[in-house]
């Protein structure tokens, strides 16, 4: 199993979570018009009893390909937003929600420009690949021992993710 690279856009990923982006998306002006606003760029999702939400910045490590994957992670109280904080490209590998993930329906997409993304609660997903040494933003629920599930490969469903 060798899942090709897509290029991500709203469309796609919209099983997912959210493609955060600003392309195409008007601003607002705000303070006197001396910042131009936009609003509303993901949904964050934030269950159960405590609802405490943590900023985050992720110093990202360029890994190493070919890489091996033979685990997911999935966030059963919220959502998850990775956003750089420069325009770094990274990659996301995700399967659909299910209580435990397809392996068949793994897609992986490439984000680019600065964009980022926000994971749906529930979504599995490989953790951050970033491209390159590079910080990101992540919001996220602040409980995390409570808010991981993992599922770890057998020997036969772990495969390699090759980037060029």
């Amino acid at each position: 199993m060798t899942p090709t690279i897509k290029k991500i856009t709203k469309d796609n990923f919209s099983l997912y979570g959210d493609l955060i982006t600003i392309k195409d998306k008007n601003s607002e002006g705000i303070n006197n018009n001396t910042t131009h606003s936009y609003f509303d760029l993901a949904n964050i999702q934030i269950s159960g009893e405590d609802k405490n939400v943590r900023l985050n910045i992720f110093d990202a490590k360029k890994r190493i390909f070919p890489l091996k994957i033979d685990m997911l992670e999935m966030h059963p109280l919220s959502s998850q937003v990775f956003l750089p904080m420069s325009n770094n490209d990274f990659i996301v590998l995700v399967a659909p929600i299910a209580p435990k993930p397809d392996l068949k329906k793994i897609e992986i997409f490439k984000v680019s420009n600065g964009d980022g993304i926000n994971f749906k609660t529930c979504v599995w997903h490989f953790p951050l690949i970033s491209i390159d040494d590079a910080k990101f933003i992540t919001v996220d629920k602040k409980d995390e021992k409570k808010n991981i599930d993992i599922y770890k490969f057998s020997e036969n469903e772990e495969f390699i993710l090759n980037y060029e």
